[in-house]
């Protein structure tokens, strides 16, 4: 079973979507990165998955888990 996930990346086009698993279609696009890192944070947290946030060159910036946490802190055991 593969991980569940929302990412945050930018449109080629302008803006920044919010995708599920690298798929085509986006969940959500806005004009700037904290719009869509807010949105992004609401839809992970009700369905239970990963967030990702890309940089404008792609690369993972952060992560946020809303889920089922494989490695969760030390702290939160």
């Amino acid at each position: 079973m593969t991980r569940q996930e929302h990412h945050v990346v930018h449109n080629s086009n302008g803006g920044w979507d919010i995708r599920r698993n690298n798929s085509q279609r986006s969940s959500g696009h806005f004009d700037t990165k904290k719009e869509t890192i807010n949105r992004a944070r609401q839809i992970s947290k009700n369905q239970k998955t990963e967030m990702i946030i890309h940089n404008m060159n792609g690369k993972i910036s952060n992560s946020d888990s809303h889920g089922n946490d494989p490695c969760p802190p030390k702290d939160k055991n």
